[in-house]
Order: structure tokens, then sequence, then C-alpha cells
């Protein structure tokens, strides 16, 4: 289950390379040990939010053609499939991915969306999609995507993301998109309480509306907080290794997953941007396991909310539960998160 990874921070380097020489785009470098630099985290670079952002605009000199924006979906599906990923929320920016050839929304969409069904029914993956809305972008814009997303529930998108730098941008002005494409049926998940505090957990929640919240490791900050996630049964999207590199955590021993878990927030687990940060999600739940110290119940019923805090009709939640049950039996593993009040969920 992997509810929150990005398209443009799966990219692998070497289908970056193949794509430049192909195309003739200059890159800093076309040695891959070389190149990491530029669009991944590298070990010796002081965690940095802004930092990290930087690499994405690296990243759009490739998504040059069609052909090219295609690999990178399909090639994004195969790597979460290969990763033992059942079911994918794959969320994107079609903005990020038109800008530099100055595409339509709708067609680069419906490229990725080409791709990557593809890519799921070749290999035994569910994929599904969210459309993400950046805090920079202008309201119009926004509003072709909230459309765009609204328009293509059929191809499978199931939500609207906010993501971007909520430092210097106030979600304020997309506050009416975002109420809407709820009230019409889409999942709300908002980039929170990341690298500010925990009053963008409380504006997410209570005036964007969202269901999840991406990251929202600031949410212990506040009690009230706290609270609210409680009552209102919001999910936390975390991500492990993506929050030490931002600087959202100082290092992992500090990192709030366990925390709230053990408070009864529903947290879950995801890669965020597996190319960015290389990593994977078995790399993400060995993180929890040996660094965090969560037991293998706690993993397991940590998994089990990323089914339940899906943006899945409530049937197919229960088949994707009972599937995991049955996997977990042929391993030889009880199933431990079975006395989980489910129904409260649905």
């Amino acid at each position: 289950m992997d509810i929150h990874r990005h398209l443009e921070g799966s990219l692998r380097l070497s289908t970056i390379i193949e794509i430049a020489r192909e195309e003739g785009i200059p890159l800093p470098s076309y040695d891959l040990d070389k190149l990491r630099r530029y669009f991944q985290v590298i070990d010796d670079e002081e965690p940095d939010f802004q930092l990290f952002l930087s690499k994405f605009r690296f990243l759009r000199r490739v998504y040059s053609t069609r052909e090219a924006i295609q690999r990178i979906a399909y090639e994004a599906v195969v790597d979460a499939a290969r990763d033992n990923v059942r079911y994918l929320e794959l969320r994107f920016n079609p903005v990020a991915l038109a800008q530099s050839q100055g595409f339509p929304l709708n067609q680069v969409s419906d490229w990725v969306f080409e791709a990557a069904s593809k890519a799921a029914s070749e290999r035994g993956i569910q994929v599904n999609f969210i459309i993400t809305i950046t805090r920079d972008m202008d309201v119009g814009t926004a509003r072709k995507l909230v459309r765009l997303a609204l328009n293509n529930r059929n191809r499978g998108v199931v939500g609207l993301d906010l993501a971007g730098d909520e430092v210097n941008y106030p979600a304020y002005p997309l506050v009416p998109l975002f109420r809407e494409a709820r009230r019409r049926g889409l999942g709300i998940t908002i980039h929170a309480g990341e690298v500010t505090g925990a009053e963008r957990v409380y504006e997410a929640v209570e005036i964007l509306g969202a269901n999840r919240i991406g990251h929202g490791v600031k949410s212990t900050q506040d009690l009230n907080v706290l609270d609210l996630l409680k009552f209102k049964r919001v999910v936390l999207e975390m991500c492990l290794t993506s929050n030490i590199q931002t600087g959202a955590v100082r290092e992992l021993e500090s990192h709030p997953l366990l925390a709230l878990y053990r408070l009864g927030v529903i947290v879950t687990l995801n890669s965020d941007d597996p190319g960015v940060s290389n990593t994977t999600l078995t790399d993400e739940y060995l993180l929890a396991l040996r660094g965090l110290k969560l037991s293998q119940e706690e993993l397991m019923d940590i998994i089990c909310n990323g089914i339940l805090g899906s943006f899945l009709p409530v049937g197919e939640k229960i088949e994707l539960l009972k599937e995991f049950k049955r996997e977990l039996k042929q391993l030889h593993m009880p199933f431990f998160p079975e006395q989980k009040e489910v129904l409260q969920w649905l």
C-alpha cells in the first residue's frame, strides 16, 4: 500500500540520462554517479526543504515528449510492482509535466493515465490517480486542474492534492476549489505540517476539508490538533526518509510516527518520492521496524490503515483487506489487525 507517491519524484536516474541523450537535452553530467547530486538527495547534503524542492526543477527538463512522459509513468508503476506494492495512488501535477513544452494539460494527463494503466494491467497492480495542485499556482490554472480531475474519475482519478511551498504560499485562495472538489466526491489530501506548524494541519482539515494530510509531522505541537485528527479520523500520510531529507524531523529517532500511532491518530507509511529520495516502500518499512522500533503487529496495523485510508470505494477496501489477510496466512503470519473496528471507518 502506497497512498503518497509523486510521479515526478519517481524517475530512474538511468532513464533521465537516456531521455536526455535521445532528445539532446543538456544535463550537468551524463555520468550516473555525477548526475545523482542534481536529481537525488545525497547523504552529505544538509537536510533542507528548499533544496529538496530544487531537485524537481531539474527533473522537468526531461518531460520533453509524449514518449518520455509515458515512459516515466510506465516505469513508476513497474517499480512499485517490483517493490510488491499491490495498491498505488500515484499523484502527479499536469502543469509540471506540460510546462517545458507547452503541452495541453488534458493531453499530458491522458498520457499518464494510458501508460500507468498499461503497466498496472501487465504487472497485476491496482493504480488510481491523484491530481496535484501546487500552492504557488494561480487560481485559474488550479481551477482547470480541478475540472480535469472531476472529468477523469472514470480513468481512475480519486483525489485532489495540494503540495509545494507551505512556508511562502498560503492556501486560502484555493479554499473554494478544494471544498467544491470534496462536495463532488473527490478525496482531498493536503501537504501540511511538514515544515510549518500544527496550525497548517488545522487549516487543511477545517478550512480545506482534508480527508488526509501529507506528512503532518508537526501535528504533535498542538493537543487540540491531535484531538481534531482523532475526532475526524483524518489520515496522516507519513514518509520517513523524505521527512529527514527535508528537515521536517531532525533524525529518524525523533520521528513522531510511532508516538502518533500510539496516541490513536491514524498514520500510514509511504515512499513519497522514491527516485529523489533513493528509497523504496520496503526501505521505509525496514526503517520503521529497525529505526523506530515498531513491532511487527504495529507495522501490519499501519499497512491496514493505508488500505482503509485509501480513496477506494468501501467494497474495494474490504476486498483488499481480505487479500492482505490471505497473503499473511500464506506466510504463516497472524493477521494482527483483525481486531480493528473496521466498520467505524466505513
